[in-house]
């Protein structure tokens, strides 16, 4: 499996340390050929940042795919031990408890946060926080919009 690390080399040296697609992880994982790691996204850098702060931690950065990072973080939980996978559950469900409350006052603002000039210094924070949304999160706010794009439809419909 040389290859793997982008060279000629029949096999892999020994404590070389690659990126793989998670598919090729479980095989490789499971078959004791290599250890895991885990990625830098579920790090001692981004724990304590969502200790400090979680709705400063912009997720959408940190696993692109269109950040998906909540169910990055759940696929890789399959491939730890329990001990890990409690952890990482735990780190999770945290992050995802203490944005909550902002997720949802961001939908339910949506509309005039979005609106040119409103909000000033503030509204930047909150289009902020909205970017870094892990796509999980952005759901709220998408449907917040269809709901006020058909409530305002229906009223028109309705004079």
């Amino acid at each position: 499996m040389g290859h793997l690390g982008g060279g000629s080399e029949r096999d892999i040296a020994v404590l070389s340390k690659l990126q793989l697609p998670i598919w090729l992880a479980y095989t490789i994982i499971y078959s004791d050929w290599a250890e895991f790691n885990i990625p830098a996204p579920f790090g001692s850098k981004v724990r304590n940042a969502l200790k400090a702060e979680a709705k400063s931690v912009r997720l959408a950065n940190l696993v692109g795919a269109g950040g998906l990072w909540y169910g990055f973080g759940k696929t890789i939980m399959d491939i730890l031990s329990d001990e890990q996978a409690n952890e990482m559950s735990e780190m999770l469900s945290k992050a995802f408890k203490d944005r909550l409350p902002e997720v949802i006052d961001q939908a339910q603002h949506f509309a005039a946060l979005g609106q040119a000039g409103a909000g000033g210094s503030s509204g930047d924070i909150a289009q902020s926080f909205r970017e870094g949304l892990d796509s999980t999160e952005r759901e709220p706010q998408e449907s917040a919009k269809r709901t006020k794009l058909w409530y305002e439809d229906n009223g028109r419909t309705r004079h």
